[in-house]
């Protein structure tokens, strides 16, 4: 069985937002087109509260109950089964959905009989990279849908580097275009 994982599609990762991923937005028609290929979906989200250490690296983006830790209006939520709230907590970074305080991850994707992962979303270089390196310590079969990530890129090369990084433990990078039906 196979399952998309959207990480982060949120209000303040796309253009206009606080901590905004240039294209960010791009993703969102690439990720609705996927969504119909899959039986089981899940979606993560940063879920800051006001004050966290969080946001001594980062400027404030994604807090609880706020428009810029919503999800795109784009994105079709309602294939979404199961959403995970991370960096809940004022010492958590939360980059990986696999850190969600909410639910369990792993235990959803376990139940739903799942071996092979294709992750999408937002940032390719942080929370795509985090949470795509944790689903293959998991033993997960991890596939990054090329075309249906952006990086935020805080330093010239930090994506190529992240994308080498995942390349080189054995996480594939595929088109939208050659992701199966289920």
């Amino acid at each position: 069985m196979k399952a998309l994982l959207i990480v982060d599609v949120q209000n303040d990762f796309c253009p206009g937002g606080t901590l905004a991923v240039p294209e960010g937005d791009l993703v969102v028609p690439v990720i609705n087109s996927l969504m119909n290929r899959f039986k089981v979906i899940a979606a993560s989200k940063d879920w800051h509260p006001r004050q966290t250490k969080h946001f001594e690296k980062w400027p404030v983006h994604c807090v609880q109950n706020t428009n810029g830790a919503e999800f795109h209006p784009g994105l079709q939520r309602s294939a979404i089964q199961q959403l995970f709230l991370k960096g809940t907590e004022g010492e958590d970074d939360g980059y990986s959905a696999f850190e969600a305080t909410n639910k369990n991850l792993e235990a959803f994707l376990r139940e739903n009989h799942v071996d092979d992962l294709y992750v999408c979303g937002l940032a390719t270089d942080y929370c795509v990279l985090a949470s795509a390196l944790d689903a293959k310590k998991k033993g997960f079969h991890v596939l990054v849908v090329e075309d249906a990530v952006r990086g935020v890129e805080v330093t010239k090369g930090d994506i190529e580097r992240a994308i080498e990084e995942m390349k080189h433990l054995g996480i594939v990078f595929i088109p939208s275009s050659m992701v199966p039906l289920d």
